[in-house]
């Protein structure tokens, strides 16, 4: 599947998720889907062993896995997350996530 670089011609359709971003060796690669005052989608690849170190942001985010297993760290706590799970990483705490296997995130970031 090619992919579609802007977020616009994906409206009002179906739309794998998966399909939308492709992974990269050694890299995280992400590509933006929706970016509001409100808040942000981003789609994310990760090849295995790749990640972010810990950080915080000011906002609450959702992380939903597409494909793969990926292991995050909230506020010094670890969770596993695997495809089809989610979980939320709540504003202001630290988080860290590592790939397990390659995997695939969609990060939605609320920010009002």
């Amino acid at each position: 599947m090619a992919e579609n670089k802007n977020p616009q011609t994906l409206a009002s359709k179906a739309t794998n998720l998966s399909g939308l971003i492709s992974y990269q060796d050694g890299a995280v690669v992400s590509r933006t889907m929706i970016d509001k005052e409100a808040g942000t989608v981003t789609l994310f690849a990760f090849d295995q062993n790749q990640g972010l170190s810990e950080h915080t942001v000011p906002y609450d985010a959702m992380v939903y896995i597409i494909e793969g297993a990926a292991d995050i760290t909230i506020s010094g706590k670890p969770v596993r997350l695997e495809k089809g799970e989610m979980t939320i990483m709540p504003a202001n705490e630290p988080h860290a996530l590592t790939a397990v296997t390659r995997f695939k995130m969609l990060l939605t970031m609320v920010r009002s």
